[in-house]
């Protein structure tokens, strides 16, 4: 395995279980049909031309190397927060469906939100150079017949809500191939936005809404699929019934795969491998030593440490046992990220997305961040999916009129029956 397919593989980290990068940059198509629009929406990319030169620029060692370690500690942030939040289930991430989603959102906002957001995505004040990066990482991971991937992304406005900048849409169309939809928010966008989720995730994701909320005037997505064969597929008789001691203690009978791989791991608290797909992916797998909870592996996790040894010149060989499974997994990533020092983004009075809309903090903010995935790993190889969707709402105060008594006012006590005044008078000041 060449040391640049292995450094592809490790930089896109999912989990201790699996580190395993799940995207490829697309023109915002995705892979298979073109997705099929209600009447009731509109694409608002037809007339636009996206640059072509935005990444086309001079790559800084020390910068890429950064960017590499903000997307790993962020990665490791998200799974352990996603993971200790019920340690009993299985939970799988995508850190750069979450990353992408964010980013695109971050390109709208303004002030100590937009400082906030880009300190939990990169540690870094320059959105461009996070957008060069991320976009440039897009663009390096490759896709084939036997190894394929694919990623989109969209945002959908709701019809007469905000006058949305053209600067901001025409930046996530320059590094993120973003589509742009106008709709109503009502049931045939619902369809509309879970049909395009469906697509594009290669069916791996039915759906990431049940239901549009009346204050959403926003949601930006990125949806991941990702279908690649083992390098060596098993056979028949590599495939035994086996069992599996889940984290309960309860044993279940499974079908495991067994091999013998060329890449040995051992960070001192675990032992695993790596087990390559037939281009430009891995599988990496890291079992918790005896007497080491997986939680408590979890917390501890040195990456740095996993990746050194699979950039490693000399590997030792070993003999695994994988069990076939399949998994899916959601969660509403608010809190995670609020914790993790993005809270003026979702503060209705402090959120300032003034780089969206022409509009004053607390206007617009993000509601909730919505993450699903799914996977399924066989003889055959692997299937995953993923989605991320940043859904933007406008203060409730907006949507309901208002009346502010501060000012001279009049003001009546009235019989209800008659509607008659029985006082009536004007308040032109308090004290």
């Amino acid at each position: 395995m060449k040391q640049t397919t292995i450094r592809r593989a490790v930089s896109a980290m999912l989990s201790a279980a699996m580190l395993m990068g799940v995207c490829a940059c697309s023109d915002g198509n995705g892979s298979g049909k073109k997705f099929a629009l209600s009447n009731s929406t509109t694409d608002l990319m037809a007339n636009v031309e996206r640059s072509t030169n935005a990444l086309a620029f001079q790559k800084d060692g020390d910068r890429e190397q950064a960017f590499e370690k903000a997307y790993s500690d962020f990665a490791l942030m998200l799974f352990r927060n996603c993971a200790a939040a019920d340690s009993k289930k299985n939970t799988l991430v995508s850190p750069l469906s979450v990353m992408t989603a964010l980013a695109m959102t971050a390109n709208g906002a303004k002030g100590d939100t937009l400082e906030q957001m880009q300190k939990t995505l990169g540690g870094t004040k320059e959105g461009k150079q996070l957008n060069r990066y991320l976009g440039a990482y897009y663009n390096s991971l490759p896709s084939s017949e036997k190894a394929k991937f694919s990623s989109a992304n969209s945002i959908w406005l709701k019809e007469n809500s905000f006058d949305f900048k053209k600067e901001f849409l025409q930046t996530n169309a320059d590094y993120y191939g973003a589509d742009v939809f106008s709709s109503k928010f009502d049931q045939k966008t619902l369809t509309d936005i879970n049909g395009w989720v469906n697509e594009k995730t290669d069916g791996m994701i039915p759906e990431v809404l049940d239901t549009i909320p009346d204050t959403a005037v926003m949601y930006l997505i990125n949806a991941l699929s990702f279908d690649a064969e083992w390098q060596e597929i098993y056979r028949e008789d590599q495939v035994h019934e086996g069992e599996f001691t889940g984290i309960d203690g309860k044993t279940e009978q499974v079908s495991m795969m067994g091999s013998t791989e060329s890449v040995y791991l051992d960070d001192g608290k675990a032992q695993g491998f790596v087990k390559p797909y037939a281009s430009g992916y891995s599988f990496v797998a890291m079992l918790p030593n005896e007497g080491i909870s997986l939680g408590d592996y979890i917390s501890s996790m040195n990456y740095g440490k996993i990746a050194s040894q699979i950039k490693a010149e000399e590997h030792e060989s070993v003999l695994v046992s994988l069990p076939k499974f399949s998994a899916e997994y959601a969660a509403e990533l608010s809190d995670v990220l609020r914790k993790n020092g993005m809270s003026d983004a979702f503060d209705q009075i402090k959120a300032d997305f003034s780089g969206m809309a022409d509009v004053t903090p607390g206007d617009l903010y993000i509601s909730r961040v919505i993450h699903k995935t799914a996977i399924d790993v066989d003889e055959r190889g692997t299937k995953a999916g993923a989605v991320t969707a940043v859904e933007m709402s406008k203060n409730a105060a907006l949507m309901m009129n208002t009346v502010f008594l501060d000012r001279p006012f009049v003001y009546m006590i009235i019989d209800n029956e008659s509607c008659l005044p029985i006082f009536i008078g004007q308040m032109t000041h308090v004290n």
